[in-house]
């Protein structure tokens, strides 16, 4: 058995626990370990925290997102807030299937910046950094900066991508470990 979902959600602060909240219940139900279940959840609210704060800059109240604009990857773009522009959302899809679990995190923003993008976390164990991209943390004296950082530390694989005019997507995946009695353990 496997279990996959998707949200289409506003770009509001609101939404940021929504999704961490449902990942956890999914997480529960299927009898996923507590401490993997935490670090994907932490995971997931950097990853929608981003989108919230940087999802949107790219299109303006007069960029109508219509049908036809849509390509595969794009499918929930039809729906449209009030304001009718796609800036104002984003979306968060998990799947959890066998040994692994699967988050995306897409929005309608700039993207990353370039030197972003060309970074891809490869950790076989989540506590080592990258060896072939040192660590590039922000300033001590910095208050925000490090939810990509600490992504990639959580995450098992990670990657940042850039839609080309349509915004950016963070996807990362971590081997699950499953609590006596799972509904989804491997067997």
């Amino acid at each position: 058995m496997s279990i996959w979902w998707s949200l289409h959600l506003r770009r509001e602060a609101a939404s940021v626990p929504l999704a961490r909240r449902f990942l956890l219940g999914t997480m529960e139900s299927a009898g996923v370990d507590p401490d993997i279940s935490f670090d994907l959840s932490l995971a997931l609210s950097e990853a929608c925290a981003n989108a919230v704060e940087h999802g949107g800059e790219q299109r303006g109240a007069d960029d109508r997102v219509t049908p036809g604009d849509c390509d595969p990857w794009d499918a929930w773009d039809s729906w449209s807030e009030q304001s009718g522009t796609a800036s104002g959302q984003y979306w968060v899809t998990a799947y959890l299937d066998g040994e692994k679990c699967r988050i995306e995190v897409a929005d309608s923003g700039p993207g990353f910046p370039a030197r972003r993008v060309l970074r891809t976390a490869e950790q076989p164990h989540a506590h080592q950094p990258p060896a072939h991209h040192p660590q590039q943390l922000p300033p001590l004296s910095a208050e925000d900066g490090r939810g990509l950082c600490l992504i990639e530390q959580l995450a098992d694989h990670v990657h940042f991508a850039n839609r080309p005019g349509r915004g950016a997507v963070v996807s990362f995946d971590k081997v699950l470990k499953w609590r006596e009695g799972a509904l989804l353990m491997v067997s």
